[in-house]
């Protein structure tokens, strides 16, 4: 009986937690990139995850420079370092942002109950509960597509990282500022939560 309790409360570790969250952000990315029409639709391949059908970029330039992102987020993740993530997204030709999606992440293992065992924090909820979450905000992402204004001009993105002020940040990668959005509307999409850290998704946009 308390073997089946243990397993139904779940044991996903900070770093588990952190893989996950990398994990959305990767499909996540991929995803708006594809949809919005970022790069040809040809570029990208559809794949069976989170129990849904999404689309990856098979650009190997675009495939290095996400790997080396999200490789740093998944440690800063792990440190609790990380504050948020925007993708934006720029007219090429005049610079100006006509999208941005914003990904908050706050860790909350402390006011969750987190437990040190065997030297690795563990939270306490199953990541069969937390890919259902994860899958729920992938189909809103999907679903964007119905209400976010034709980006009728080629478009470029970047990745901006928000980080607590005493993080170490690597010495190729450049500060930048806050990219805001003139006459802007935002959508929140779901949040979930592996227990361990709580990520909220946001989309704004120029308003038509």
């Amino acid at each position: 009986m308390a073997a089946e309790k243990q397993e139904a409360k779940g044991s996903i570790t900070l770093k588990g937690s952190a893989e996950l969250v990398k994990e959305y952000l990767d499909f996540g990315i991929n995803s708006i990139l594809y949809q919005r029409g970022i790069y040809p639709g040809e570029t990208f391949v559809p794949v069976e995850h989170f129990g849904i059908t999404l689309f990856m970029t098979t650009d190997e330039k675009i495939k290095k420079f996400l790997s080396v992102v999200l490789g740093q987020i998944q440690e800063w993740l792990i440190k609790k370092k990380l504050q948020k993530i925007s993708l934006v997204i720029t007219n090429s030709e005049t610079k100006e942002v006509m999208e941005r999606w914003d990904f908050k992440i706050q860790y909350e293992g402390d006011k969750n109950g987190a437990v040190i065992e065997n030297g690795a924090e563990v939270g306490n909820k199953d990541i069969k509960v937390i890919q259902r979450e994860i899958r729920e905000v992938m189909r809103q992402i999907l679903a964007t597509v119905s209400f976010l204004p034709l980006l009728d001009c080629v478009c470029c993105f970047d990745i901006l990282i928000y980080t607590v002020p005493d993080c170490e940040v690597p010495d190729e990668w450049d500060e930048t500022q806050p990219c805001f959005i003139a006459n802007s509307q935002e959508v929140r999409l779901r949040t979930f939560s592996t227990s361990l850290h709580k990520t909220e998704t946001l989309v704004s946009y120029k308003a038509a």
